[in-house]
């Protein structure tokens, strides 16, 4: 199978919808499938099956867009036909200007598309300050539906509950497959080395980029309002823009949280390291986050927004805290310290929750959906 796969964002892989196109591209060229690539990202320029294309440049945005680490593409037609002609299949993973414009093309060439579900409207509107806007988050997915998602002869949705989110909000059922975007096997219980200076602490982990709707914050403030705040020691593994922000608005707690990119080594050893793993994210559509850190044997402690589909990884109550509530959070926090059996009972009752969501199992499902577009495409000609 020829697959062209279309990336509107692509570059470091410091984000969800990066690190889901990468494992993709990766796992379909494994299965020995050509895969091409169109995307903005210039450090790809010159590589085999690579079709770069320029940013969108938004003028006097454009710095803050750049503060944010991504480039988001500018759809170039003339790439867009070298890439998609000839293809079995187009795969799109967000609904921006130059999927729309893959889209549009594969269309014309009689070549069927599958779209990825990785970007909610929350994660665009509250750049806007709009994310709690229901009307505009309910008109931005039907413009995403009328411009990609409604041309696509199938739907990735990483999780049921964003499935749901998008059929309520655009009135319509879609032909889909609900399949996780999966959690590599190097994420696993195994022994670690804790950092010396934090031998004495209660270490709290947050995986997330450093953005409003992934809620910091409210963690932040949880771990204030503890009566172990002194002993605490968070660290919050991502990269972001809010990353300054955050670093002062945390400066009262005793211990300074450390803000830093691990790399996917050290975060194993960082979650196999740590005693609790919170998420305090109001908006996600899945949190493969969540899952690396219950594969390590690390507890959750989960915000119950019912924008969220981590939610649902709570095996019960005492993983859930009212969402941006952080002296429920903080309650929660004290229960998990002071019950430290019951915490080992908990993250030994998790052990094998995450193999459902094997990266290798998710992406032969992957190149299933694929085929099975390709095939029923061949058929109707």
């Amino acid at each position: 199978m020829i697959l062209t796969v279309v990336c509107d964002v692509l570059g470091a892989e410091n984000n969800g919808t990066t690190i889901a196109a990468m494992n993709l591209i990766r796992a379909m060229r494994e299965k020995g499938h050509t895969v091409r690539v169109v995307c903005p990202d210039e450090e790809q320029r010159g590589e085999s099956d690579y079709y770069v294309v320029r940013p969108i440049s938004f003028g006097l945005l454009d710095e803050y867009v750049k503060k944010n680490g991504v480039c988001i593409a500018e759809p170039d037609e003339n790439t867009l036909r070298r890439a998609i002609e000839g293809a079995d299949a187009v795969h799109v993973m967000t609904p921006f200007l130059l999927s729309a414009a893959a889209v549009r093309i594969a269309g014309e060439l009689g070549i069927p598309v599958t779209a990825g579900f990785h970007c909610q409207a929350e994660n665009f509107t509250n750049h806007l300050r709009l994310m709690n806007a229901r009307l505009v988050n309910r008109g931005l997915y039907k413009v995403f539906d009328r411009h990609v998602f409604s041309k696509c002869a199938c739907i990735h949705y990483p999780t049921r509950f964003i499935c749901d989110v998008f059929e309520s909000e655009t009135g319509r059922a879609t032909n889909h497959r609900i399949i996780s975007n999966g959690v590599g096997k190097a994420f696993e219980r195994r022994p670690s080395v804790r950092p010396a200076e934090f031998a004495d602490k209660f270490i709290v982990v947050y995986t997330g980029r450093y953005s409003r709707e992934k809620s910091h914050s409210v963690l932040i403030d949880g771990v204030n309002l503890s009566k172990y705040r002194d002993g605490i020691q968070l660290v919050f593994a991502g990269a972001g823009p809010l990353r300054e922000w955050l670093e002062k608005y945390s400066s009262a707690l005793p211990n300074a949280p450390v803000f830093k990119f691990f790399s996917r080594s050290e975060l194993v050893n960082l979650l196999n390291s740590a005693d609790l793993y919170v998420h305090p994210a109001e908006i996600e559509i899945e949190a493969i986050s969540c899952l690396e850190a219950i594969s390590c044997g690390l507890v959750p402690l989960i915000a119950d927004s019912p924008r969220s589909a981590t939610r649902y990884f709570a095996r019960d109550e005492r993983n859930l805290f009212k969402c941006n509530d952080a002296a429920d959070l903080a309650a929660k926090l004290d229960y998990w310290i002071e019950n430290p059996r019951e915490r080992r009972l908990c993250s030994d009752g998790y052990l094998g929750y995450a193999r459902r969501f094997d990266r290798d199992a998710c992406m032969d499902d992957m190149e299933r959906m694929l085929l099975d577009v390709v095939r029923s495409g061949r058929e109707a000609v």
